[in-house]
């Protein structure tokens, strides 16, 4: 027994080692087995069943396609409608302000009592508002001197001037407004023919 103990190791050795040399032999023909394709044969039925599927399947996805496009659309639209209805409120909002801006306009620019503390306090009201309708993004149209444009001008005078040259506008009545390009309110003018 004292042999068998002492020489327990290698004759473990020997017997792992043939079977780890068999293995590979295992796995390379298993490999051979995996590297040659499997060859089915199908059936008429089968094929037209597939090419029906692969059909439907063309179908649903043109109709998935065609959908996503529809929900950007959708989105891109409504994006567009909300800032449309955003303009038009604020075009609203400061159109009912205009009327008082002309009348602080009016109170700023009388002359005398210069030093009378109620003009200067609607000086420092007109002010603050063009101030406001500035931040806005408001500006005004004073098209003294430039070429009529019935689209931002009402002309309600025309007048012969040799000085100025046909279609210039001679004289403004009342300013008018943009929030950027879009026309709050029409300056309206006189114009030179």
């Amino acid at each position: 027994m004292s042999k068998k103990e002492k020489n327990p190791s290698p004759a473990g050795e020997q017997e792992q080692a043939p079977q780890e040399a068999q293995q590979p032999q295992e796995v390379t023909e298993e490999y051979r087995q995996e590297e040659t394709p499997e060859t089915f044969t199908v059936t008429r039925e089968q094929m037209e069943k597939m090419e029906a599927l692969a059909g439907q399947l063309s179908s649903l996805h043109d109709q998935h396609l065609r959908l996503a496009a529809e929900y950007d659309n959708y989105r891109k639209r409504t994006t567009r409608e909300k800032e449309t209805i955003y303009q038009d409120a604020k075009l609203d909002t400061i159109a009912k302000f205009l009327e008082v801006y002309d009348n602080l306009e009016r109170a700023a620019s009388q002359t005398g009592d210069e030093d009378n503390v109620h003009k200067q306090g609607m000086v420092m009201i007109f002010n603050q508002l063009r101030n406001v309708l500035e931040k806005m993004g408001v500006t005004i149209d004073d098209p003294q001197g430039q070429p009529f444009d019935p689209a931002r001008h009402n002309a309600v005078m025309h007048v012969d001037d040799e000085n100025l040259g046909e279609g210039i506008v001679s004289q403004v009545f009342q300013k008018g407004f943009l929030l950027g390009e879009r026309v709050i309110r029409c300056a309206t003018v006189q114009v030179a023919n």
